[in-house]
């Protein structure tokens, strides 16, 4: 898979005491007990309650297998339009929990609780530590803790609101949290996510523990107070006397972000308009609730307290930042009313060494509480998720939620509306029919073929697949999609999440042999980055290595080899500026040596063509779409030559014979497409105007 294409899919318990000396656990009605005081060593009742949540655990891993083995018989992919949207808590919901949780917890030292709702997770599921905002609540995760119980073990720290802990004492709560925890579990990485405050705590949690596996999560962080326009509201707050909360409409805005665009999205999300004028009434008059439960969450003296807390700690953390070498996510909102943001996340993601930034133009300051965020797939898209020291790319991997493949369907959608691929597969027999029927079910399958300029393919096929036969295609890409050499001009590595996210892993040996042993379904370009990046003239060329490269690794593991070929890129646009043409400009001469060095180079002792691994941006003058054909050809058995293909000789003889049946592929399709009377897209509107855009368009006899 090359990394060069159009975006593919583009009620509990507060627990023990933190601070404090009389250790006991304080008992709220809606949360139960998981942690322990980072104070003390774990008792028999601790360890018997983790028996116990192993225990449940595993009963519960049995249950979901079973419900995971009926919905792989019924295919839940097969039509996204009928997968249901996530209901996730509405804002209303929050503020109503924030207020729960006051009343059951007015004072107190700060302590961690784990919401119900975090689920079962798996016993060596990574550690979790939310790291709460300006509020302290520690519920800014909550439309979010149903998803991240499910791969991490959860714990968020609530700070009381009368509660006075500076902020150099928050930093040695959690640290010491962190040391219990690392000690317990040294092969285990811990996940420090922080809101604002909670981001500098965990820097400077960071910076004190470098022999920590700490991955940091971090929310518009608070590092830019400086440039805030909180400063202005410390010397307000003084002289503003306590009946006065003139303040309050502001923090609401800044809290929701725009309250009313959120209610008028919350509101018409598949309701009529008479019912989207009723939620949006409802949500209206709720919002002015919110400003009591604001009253008492940040009262004027807690809000002075907090605002000068804000400023100890941006400066506490800014003078840490260099001995912070953990990596690091940042999630910033483009339209954060607090801080800026944005700006703020590229200085840190300069000054940090192992970190990467996301941008979220549209959201607010608080972005855990955004309807369109999904902390779970940010995590997974960057390919931040690991139960080890280092990164597998296999074990490690989560595949997509029903609903997240949706999205990326949905953004996608014009893509199979306009080219209306037609894929033919071969039965054992030797049949040819329309459709993935002759796929193997069962893994390990290798798909070799022809890639496309600038991976056209690639959308169509992966979503087909999982719709089709259920079967998720791991792609074998290029590294550009998930590391730089050196920084510069090349796409953010965010472009690429897409593809992380429905299973690629980067081009290594290791990682070959981890998706072969694991039995999974891998996808192969030979041709790679010279084949999507071809020149005029060059459509349908292979442009492989001269020595085998994968069939004795395919043997090894009894893998079938499903070779392939595609067409279909020269009816959707036209190739009229390519990298000859580029080359003899000399502005456009630098700016490729600058791109190809920003890459992991590949095949560097390669001879011939294939060796070209310089990186450009074709010029394509766009068509009136024509169609994709896909024909997967029959299945090259390797389980019964084992020993055989262990021989060079006779491992090259099969490479070259799946690269003639590539060959051979693209030419039938070459010549069957011209036998397609809705080859044309005009032609294909007509029919599907006439028997329903759902409609399957006919194609060339078989």
């Amino acid at each position: 898979m090359a990394a060069t294409g159009p975006s593919l899919f583009v009620a509990s318990t507060l627990v023990t005491s933190m601070a404090g000396n009389s250790g006991r656990n304080r008992c709220l009605s809606s949360f139960r007990a998981m942690a322990v005081s980072a104070d003390q060593k774990s008792s028999p009742a601790t360890v018997s309650t983790r028996s116990t949540e192993n225990g449940r655990w595993l009963e519960e891993k049995n249950r979901k297998g079973r419900k995971e083995e009926e919905e792989l018989t019924s295919n839940i992919y097969s039509n996204p339009q009928e997968i249901t949207d996530e209901k996730g808590k509405t804002l209303r919901e929050y503020f109503q929990e924030c207020k729960d949780l006051m009343i059951q917890s007015k004072a107190g030292p700060p302590r961690w609780f784990t919401p119900l709702e975090c689920g079962s997770h798996a016993p060596d599921s990574p550690l979790l530590l939310f790291l709460p905002g300006i509020d302290g609540m520690g519920l800014g995760l909550f439309k979010h803790h149903h998803k991240l119980g499910k791969i991490f073990e959860i714990w968020c720290l609530h700070i009381p609101v009368s509660d006075k802990t500076s902020f150099t004492d928050l930093v040695k709560l959690v640290e010491r949290t962190v040391r219990s925890e690392y000690k317990r579990s040294p092969d285990r990485p811990i996940y420090i996510v922080g809101e604002s405050l909670g981001a500098c705590i965990a820097l400077d949690v960071a910076a004190r523990n470098p022999d920590v596996d700490l991955v940091l999560i971090l929310a518009n962080p608070a590092t830019s107070f400086s440039r805030s326009q909180l400063q202005s509201l410390i010397p307000v707050l003084q002289v503003m006397p306590d009946q006065l909360s003139l303040y309050l409409p502001y923090m609401l805005n800044l809290v929701s972000g725009d309250p009313l665009r959120m209610a008028f999205e919350n509101a018409a999300k598949g309701l009529m308009p008479h019912q989207i004028v009723g939620e949006l009434t409802q949500d209206l008059v709720a919002m002015s609730s919110y400003l009591s439960v604001l009253a008492d969450m940040l009262p004027r003296e807690t809000l002075l307290w907090k605002l000068q807390m804000l400023k100890s700690a941006s400066s506490s953390a800014n003078s840490h930042l260099h001995a912070v070498k953990n990596q690091a996510l940042l999630l910033c909102s483009g339209k954060d009313q607090l801080f800026p943001s944005e700006e703020e996340a590229q200085r840190l993601y300069h000054m940090l060494p192992k970190c990467e930034k996301r941008v979220f133009e549209e959201s607010g300051h608080f972005l855990f509480l955004e309807d369109g965020f999904d902390l779970v797939t940010a995590i997974k898209g960057a390919s931040f998720y690991r139960h080890g020291k280092y990164l597998d790319y296999v074990s490690d991997y989560i595949p997509p939620t029903p609903y997240e493949f949706k999205k990326i369907y949905e953004s996608n959608r014009w893509v199979l509306a306009v080219t209306s691929p037609v894929m033919l597969s071969t039965l054992e027999d030797g049949k040819v029919v329309r459709g993935l029927a002759g796929i193997p079910s069962e893994g390990p399958v290798l798909y070799v073929g022809y890639h496309m300029l600038l991976g056209f393919e690639l959308a169509p096929l992966v979503l087909q697949f999982l719709m089709e036969r259920n079967i998720l295609l791991r792609g074998i890409a290029h590294p550009m999609m998930f590391t730089r050499a050196k920084e510069g001009r090349m796409l953010d590595l965010g472009s690429f999440d897409t593809y992380r996210l429905m299973g690629a892993v980067p081009v290594s040996g290791s990682n070959f042999y981890k998706l072969l042993s694991s039995k999974s379904h891998a996808l192969l370009y030979p041709g790679g980055v010279r084949e999507a990046l071809h020149r005029k003239g060059e459509e349908y060329k292979l442009f492989w290595p001269e020595q085998s490269e994968f069939v004795r690794m395919a043997s090894r593991f009894g893998a079938k080899i499903v070779p392939f070929g595609v067409v279909g890129e020269d009816d959707v646009g036209e190739l009229v500026f390519d990298y000859n043409d580029q080359m003899q400009i000399p502005s456009l001469r630098t700016f490729i040596k600058e791109l190809t060095e920003e890459v992991v180079h590949l095949r560097i002792d390669a001879s011939g063509e294939v060796s070209n691994q310089d990186v450009y941006l074709p010029g394509v003058v766009p068509k009136l779409p024509g169609r994709f054909y896909y024909y997967f050809g029959k299945p090259i058995e390797t389980k019964e030559r084992k020993e055989e293909l262990r021989n060079r000789e006779r491992a090259h003889e099969v490479y070259l014979h799946v690269k003639t049946e590539v060959e051979k592929c693209i030419a039938y399709l070459k010549e069957k497409r011209e036998e397609d009377p809705y080859r044309n897209l005009m032609t294909r509107l007509v029919y599907q105007a006439m028997h329903g855009f759902k409609a399957q368009v006919p194609t060339f006899e078989l």
